[in-house]
């Protein structure tokens, strides 16, 4: 009989909240009890658990105190520092989505198609990567693997939901024809090269949470990297150009396979077809999808490629259940 969990989950209201029970139930993740924790706001509402009605809880410190297996944090870099270390103290495992841990060297920064085996040195918190770099990593790492990546140019097209609801509301108010209230400028028909604030390095600290993750999820310091970061009028789906520099030559066929044998990547490339990944085409999935595959004639060994994923599911709450089914020896499945 498959052992089952007390699961919780911390932010249950927000996008990524309810993305995290949508994940949850199509990979039927083993489920004995289910706790819900939002804000007094919400406290006392419902949410839905495939077709099931879970009451929500308001976060307190008390109300925590369960008894809990697992539980899946959705809030805020504060409220992750202020309840992790006591979840964890108790004997529940952790998995942060927010960057509060990310920097840590005591704790794991996991995607686990790339480097699944730092998650079981985990002191019962592991933290999940940013969106955008998850995506990127799943696609890179093959790469690396075969060719010995010496370089990476990261040009970010992020969506909306990145930004939590507000960002969402905040394109569909200036598609709308109202004022931007959340953005610094309309999203609406517009490019916004500003993804959280700027360092006195001129990056954002999109940027450098991408370049610091990079190196740390795939396990290479020396990596030269760079990122400019972007919010686009999109609503679900990050999409990235990456230009790759190698230490080893490589045959563009192979380099294809590479990609298409690799877990969690799907290659969508035939120019001649129009065949190429795109937001739209990947929201709802948790594959990574890379297309636009081409050399890049400008350096001895270099590639372009075009990286697209659904930053609610990959990005987020996907990543972060496969990371608690390989550490709690559950077999992924799919309803679905």
């Amino acid at each position: 009989m498959k052992k089952k969990f007390k699961v919780g989950l911390l932010g249950a209201t927000g996008i990524v909240g309810k993305t995290f029970l949508r994940v949850l139930h199509e990979r039927d993740f083993p489920v004995s009890s289910l706790f819900l924790f939002a804000s007094s706001r919400s406290a006392g509402q419902t949410a839905d658990f495939g077709g099931e009605k879970i009451i929500i809880s308001e976060l307190t410190h008390e109300n925590v105190m369960c008894g809990m297996d697992v539980a899946f944090f959705a809030v805020d870099g504060d409220l992750s520092r202020e309840y992790a270390p006591v979840l964890a103290k108790n004997g529940c495992l952790v998995v942060d989505n927010s960057s509060a841990w990310r920097t840590d060297p005591e704790v794991p920064l996991v995607v686990p198609e790339v480097n699944g085996e730092e998650a079981f040195k985990h002191k019962n918190i592991i933290a999940n990567p940013n969106c955008s770099t998850a995506q990127a990593v799943v696609a890179l790492n093959p790469l690396h693997l075969a060719y010995g990546i010496k370089r990476i140019v990261y040009s970010t097209y992020q969506s909306v939901s990145g930004a939590t609801i507000k960002g969402m509301e905040d394109l569909e108010r200036t598609l709308a024809g109202e004022p931007h209230k959340f953005f610094p400028y309309p999203i609406a028909g517009n490019c916004i090269p500003h993804i959280d604030t700027f360092g006195s390095d001129g990056y954002t600290g999109e940027e450098t949470k991408m370049i610091f993750e990079t190196k740390k999820i795939m396990r290479a310091p020396q990596l030269k990297i760079t990122a400019t970061t972007v919010r686009v009028p999109v609503f679900v789906g990050h999409s990235e150009s990456i230009n790759v520099e190698f230490e080893k030559p490589f045959d563009i066929d192979e380099l294809k396979k590479v990609l298409a044998n690799a877990p969690g990547v799907t290659v969508t490339d035939d120019p001649s077809a129009n065949l190429y990944p795109t937001p739209l085409a990947a929201a709802g999935s948790d594959d990574v999808y890379v297309g636009r595959i081409r050399r890049d004639a400008s350096v001895e060994s270099g590639v372009n490629l075009w990286v697209v994923s659904d930053n609610l599911r990959k990005g987020a709450a996907t990543n972060a259940v496969q990371i608690a089914e390989l550490v709690l020896g559950v077999n992924a499945g799919s309803k679905n």
